[in-house]
């Protein structure tokens, strides 16, 4: 054994290891991006159901950017974002009540209440002290979807204890599916609260 290169041996191992943990980081990201787009494309369908039937218009709220540069030939450019983040979705129920909801998506066990960001909550709480419906859809996993009021998000360290949910403690707050949709607003559109 040559004891001269066993330190350089063992810098490589460590910078392999390290190389494996940043891929398994980068993997775990895009299946958590792919996951929370599968969810806003269940929301977006649910959505579009409900305006059909005419009991609301809820549009997802474009993320405001600013253009870098040329487009290349394919119509892709550089961008930044112009603006704090606002809440996913913003519309009107039938009969005129302002909705807005921001929607989260976990593969936890748990969700927490830094989820939603500080921009968001501020809007949330604007938009739900002039009497709009206001909550935040969690998603654990596709098959469990659940809707939380806003004060409920809000006031969790005072219900709870702590400023995260748990599945238990999401429960009450469960959206069922049927038809392999999201029940979104089934209670709300004839003028429940979240």
């Amino acid at each position: 054994m040559n004891w001269d290169t066993l330190p350089e041996k063992y810098a490589d191992l460590l910078l392999e290891e390290d190389q494996l943990k940043r891929d398994e980081h980068r993997a775990q990201g895009l299946a958590n991006k792919r996951e929370g787009e599968a969810f806003e494309f269940h929301i977006e369908a649910a959505l579009l159901r409900y305006k059909e039937a005419g009991t609301a218009e809820i549009e997802k709220t474009p993320e405001p950017i600013k253009q870098i540069g040329r487009p290349n030939r394919k119509g892709q450019f550089l961008a930044v974002y112009t603006k704090r983040a606002q809440p996913d979705f913003k519309g009107t129920l039938t009969g005129g009540r302002s909705i807005v909801f921001e929607a989260k998506s976990t593969r936890q066990d748990r969700i927490s209440q830094s989820a939603v960001t500080e921009d968001q909550r501020e809007r949330l709480e604007h938009h739900n002290s002039l009497g709009a419906l206001a909550f935040v859809v969690v998603a654990m996993g596709l098959d469990n979807v659940y809707r939380v009021p806003w004060e409920t998000w809000r006031d969790m360290r005072e219900i709870y204890g702590h400023k995260s949910m748990n599945r238990a403690e999401l429960e009450p707050f469960r959206i069922d599916w049927r038809d392999g949709m999201i029940q979104l607003l089934d209670g709300i559109e004839q003028g429940a609260t979240p």
